[in-house]
């Protein structure tokens, strides 16, 4: 996760589909880290969350949430390319962080249950609210920041530490 973040703002001469694809490789690794972090590490995670103001604490789990709606909507109908679109762009192309999230229609939820229906607004929401006509790379920041303070507080288990 680490690397595919730092690779965002040296990544250069990009088309759409190219810096779509630096970009969504960021997100797989986030929202994978953050759903293992979330699942075996609840307590840390949580106590975590805890430990930050009201507001960092929304900046962090709604630019999480919008990064989830992102993963989740790659291969629906909205065409990946149209996630992002050029901030100014050189003649060149430009490097990822010259990319903005684009803001977007509410996504099709017919096959939803009512659970699901909500999960999946509360995540668009998000997206419009921390992602949307910001900086792609930039928003990475605090949730890899945090992500990896979380993994730092994982104290492994006793028959890993035995073998350092």
């Amino acid at each position: 996760m680490a690397e595919a973040v730092a690779r965002l703002p040296r990544t250069a001469g990009l088309d759409r589909p190219r810096a779509f694809a630096v970009i969504s490789e960021a997100v797989w690794w986030v929202t994978i880290v953050d759903a293992n972090l979330v699942r075996y590490h609840p307590d840390v995670y949580d106590r975590e969350l805890a430990d930050r103001s009201a507001g960092e604490r929304a900046l962090i789990e709604e630019t999480l949430g919008g990064l989830r709606f992102v993963r989740n909507q790659v291969g629906t109908d909205i065409d990946r390319s149209h996630f992002i679109e050029p901030a100014a762009l050189p003649a060149d192309g430009g490097r990822a962080q010259d990319w903005i999230w684009t803001r977007l229609p509410e996504p099709s939820c017919e096959s939803l249950s009512p659970r699901g229906l909500a999960w999946e607004m509360d995540r668009y929401r998000a997206y419009e609210s921390r992602l949307a006509g910001r900086a792609a790379v930039t928003t990475f920041g605090c949730a890899a920041s945090f992500l990896k303070v979380v993994a730092a507080g994982i104290t492994p288990p006793a028959d890993v530490r035995a073998h350092d």
